[in-house]
């Protein structure tokens, strides 16, 4: 690439233009500057783009040869397809007075034919390439469902999911393969910046509506069994973006997998959770959990409650839980959400590289952080974030994979197959 992509910038009708006279410029969660051009990849197929309103685009200005304000109504971000990691935000004057909804933003620029955004792929997995997922072969498999489980709420529940969400996963179920859902938690023991079933001061609306029901062991194991018995690359989760945290139900959960247990030993049974109690996973591992995914938005304590806001449990007993359930055996994900300018701070990667050494996952997982860039900053700045260099989101991938070698990165859960192969080389 011999230019750097154009500013983009939107109309009031969210029509999308480039200025030829403005180069692109990314926000690294602290200052204005030009992307690395080996970063830029041509926008990956499925990502979408979103207008940032009331918010003028900056870019580096041509004439003037510096970075300047562009008079546009509107600036630009991309939303990039599951799998890719962002690095940079999308560089724009603030004046809006709302807090953008619940999406990871990127930067994105246009040249020649294309658009551009600087990013990683971490994870080529396809069974989420959006490609496969078709509502035409959809909606009859999901009358299908409804006409065999006719009393089983939790199909009518995931069927909304599936169909006016877009949820992937619980379009599995329907389509009987890969990975499913099986909700069951209402409550939470966390306050998430950025939950997408709940939110309770208003600064944004939650994006999907939680589970209202606690369903019976019986509703679960029906799905759940078949799934496993017959889904290629199955899997079932518990822990999912339409209810609160698993563990508030872990003794559902429990009772759950010893029944599916009993009548299956195939597949994986998968957990997400925020990890708060050690001795009730413990629990559920005994019942036959296969593996776990924790999430943690970031490696210091200070910030980690700061989003989190955890009513209940401490950043350390997160901790040993993930050192618990590696020492167990199962396999053991650390899912980490990466926001540019917190993420690739020098005292992140120092507290993160600590935490690897202690807890010994088998794989992290980068996912791209959904939330309003500026809102997360001040947050994060106000518990003591944003005090140290930046070494880039890509240098932070870069360690890990040097300096912890056996550790996979990735995006996705890992299928009975995968996890089976990892193990082999891990020890």
């Amino acid at each position: 690439m011999i230019n750097y992509p154009n500013l983009l910038y939107a109309d009031a009708k969210g029509n999308v233009f480039d200025d030829p006279g403005f180069s692109m410029a990314v926000f690294d969660g602290k200052d204005i500057m030009k992307p690395h051009k080996d970063l830029l990849i041509p926008l990956p197929d499925y990502s979408q783009l979103f207008t940032v309103p009331n918010c003028n685009p900056i870019g580096w200005n041509k004439s003037k040869k510096k970075f300047d304000t562009a008079n546009k109504m509107n600036a630009v971000s991309a939303f990039l397809t599951p799998g890719y990691i962002r690095l940079y935000h999308p560089a724009y004057s603030e004046k809006k007075d709302y807090t953008l909804p619940l999406w990871a933003y990127s930067a994105v620029g246009f040249l020649v034919d294309k658009y551009y955004a600087p990013a990683i792929l971490i994870d080529d997995c396809n069974r989420w390439n959006p490609k496969n997922y078709d509502d035409r072969t959809l909606v009859p498999e999901i009358n299908k469902f409804k006409k065999k489980y006719k009393t089983n709420r939790l199909i009518k529940h995931l069927s909304n999911c599936a169909v006016n969400y877009h949820c992937f996963a619980a379009k599995n179920l329907f389509l009987q393969r890969w990975e499913a859902p099986l909700p069951v938690s209402r409550g939470c023991n966390s306050q998430c910046l950025g939950c997408i079933s709940k939110q309770e001061k208003g600064a944004f609306k939650a994006s999907h509506d939680r589970i209202s029901f606690k369903p019976s062991v019986k509703e679960i194991v029906e799905i759940a069994v078949p799934h496993l018995n017959t889904a290629q690359e199955a899997i079932v989760s518990f822990g999912q973006g339409c209810e609160g945290e698993p563990l508030t139900e872990y003794k559902l959960i429990n009772d759950a997998i010893i029944e599916i247990r009993k009548n299956t030993t195939n597949g994986i049974i998968h957990l997400n959770t925020n990890g708060y109690c050690p001795e009730k996973v413990s629990m559920l591992i005994d019942a036959g959990l296969d593996s776990i995914r924790i999430s943690l938005s970031s490696a210091r304590e200070a910030l980690y409650n700061a989003y989190y806001q955890p009513k209940d449990y401490k950043f350390k007993d997160v901790i040993d839980c993930i050192a618990m359930c590696s020492k167990r055996g199962i396999y053991t994900t650390i899912n980490y959400l990466v926001f540019p300018g917190i993420t690739d701070e020098a005292d992140e990667w120092k507290s993160l590289k600590e935490i690897i050494v202690k807890t010994k996952p088998h794989l992290i997982h980068f996912k791209n952080l959904n939330i309003d860039p500026h809102f997360y900053l001040k947050k994060m700045k106000e518990a003591g974030g944003g005090r140290s260099k930046l070494i880039g989101i890509y240098r932070v991938i870069e360690n890990i994979q040097k300096q912890f070698n056996r550790i996979k990165l990735g995006y996705f859960n890992k299928s009975k197959k995968e996890i089976e192969e990892h193990l082999k080389t891990y020890r």
